[in-house]
């Protein structure tokens, strides 16, 4: 295939390719992923460093290519790789939800390259193994030394270098394209969490520990929710029409940061509770499991003192009707998702009830059914063993 020419600021090419060694936090060299951006016309390229691959990562990049070069090209061209691309389907592909968010913040279109048609991104994959020579055989001790040393070269030697196709400097090629890509938005493109929720009876829809009203004429059907820090929005799932807008919620108290890096501060915090009313019950909530401990003092700090009782008593009571370990569980769950309160585990252990035998299959029958069972059988074999002995 020949040189496929794009007229300036028409096109970007973007890619993966591999990264050099990076020692990470627990002292050890991983393998990074290098991420190329490359205007179509004039070649200029911006590469990045990331320690990891998701869709988030690849929306991330993106925003900070698009910002160092000041602009954006009006089409992207990328191979079919899972952090860009759904559902691959050259005619109508899908585009994953948070990348097409960003993609229409900045107001570029995303085409992804035919499958085994590498030369449609030739001018990219070009630029990763360009790249990759200069990276060839060398380890840094953090990922901001490696990008620092990434972000020098491209400086000092490839902006500067003559293109082999081109044969024009790449700076002063890009001089000219700089003003043909489209301006960027003011600010960066907000980041949504995406779910599906079934609309109930009642016209609402739950995100997180609160409900919002969603449109009457979707009761009963599945909605698409998007929601960041402060936004909460509904979306049709079939036409992606945005149905309504809520502000979001916000807790009416402080709750107290569960996550494992502040380990040390819950142990403090626990320890500071050990004086007050509630410390009895915090610590029987630690001696019963890890998780109930910690959300014990959870509540013993952020609810009203009257309340908090009350919650510590009925917490520590379904730990006498259904196990420390099924309630210890409970705990973790309502911790992992940003929601220690006595409620959160409440509706967890409703949702989740403990499998029994009558709900292993409705068509068990009572076992008082099978003793009269039984003991019609043992009526029946007497009866049988005395007309057997009669003469």
């Amino acid at each position: 295939m020949g040189v496929i020419h794009t007229a300036p600021g028409a096109e970007a090419q973007v890619d993966y390719g591999q990264g050099p060694l990076v020692k990470d936090s627990d002292g050890v060299y991983r393998r990074t992923r290098l991420f190329a951006m490359t205007l179509g016309w004039s070649r200029k390229a911006v590469w990045l460093l990331s320690m990891s691959s998701s869709a988030t990562v690849w929306s991330t990049l993106h925003e900070k290519a698009f910002r160092q070069l000041g602009g954006t090209p009006k089409v992207i061209v990328l191979d079919n790789l899972k952090e860009g691309v759904k559902d691959v389907d050259y005619c109508d592909p899908t585009i994953n939800l948070e990348y097409a968010q960003v993609l229409r913040h900045y107001d570029v279109v995303a085409v992804p390259a035919r499958v085994r048609d590498p030369d449609r991104k030739g001018k990219v994959e070009s630029s990763v193994n360009y790249a990759q020579l200069r990276l060839e055989h060398r380890t840094f001790d953090s990922l901001e030394e490696a990008q620092a040393f990434l972000d020098h070269w491209q400086t000092t030697v490839a902006d500067v270098r003559k293109h082999g196709t081109t044969q024009r400097i790449v700076n002063e090629h890009f001089a000219e394209e700089v003003s043909h890509l489209q301006p960027l938005p003011t600010s960066p493109c907000p980041r949504f969490k995406y779910g599906q929720r079934k609309v109930t009876t009642t016209g609402e829809v739950q995100v997180g520990m609160q409900r919002y009203p969603a449109p009457a004429t979707h009761v009963g059907l599945v909605v698409q929710v998007q929601h960041d820090d402060s936004v909460v929005r509904i979306v049709d799932l079939a036409s992606g029409k945005l149905l309504l807008e809520h502000p979001k919620e916000k807790p009416k108290t402080p709750v107290m940061s569960l996550s494992s890096s502040s380990g040390a501060s819950c142990k403090a915090a626990i320890k500071a509770l050990a004086s007050s009313p509630a410390g009895p019950l915090v610590q029987r909530g630690r001696q019963l499991g890890s998780h109930i401990g910690l959300l014990c003092a959870a509540i013993a700090a952020n609810d009203e003192p009257e309340f908090a009782m009350r919650r510590l008593h009925a917490l520590l009571r379904f730990v006498e009707r259904q196990g420390a370990a099924r309630v210890d569980v409970a705990c973790a769950a309502a911790i992992d998702v940003g929601a220690p309160t006595y409620r959160c585990v409440r509706l967890w252990l409703e949702h989740h009830p403990p499998v029994s035998l009558a709900q292993v299959d409705p068509h068990i029958r009572q076992l008082a059914a099978y003793r009269d069972v039984v003991a019609r059988l043992s009526s029946t074999t007497n009866t049988n063993t005395e007309n057997t002995d009669q003469p």
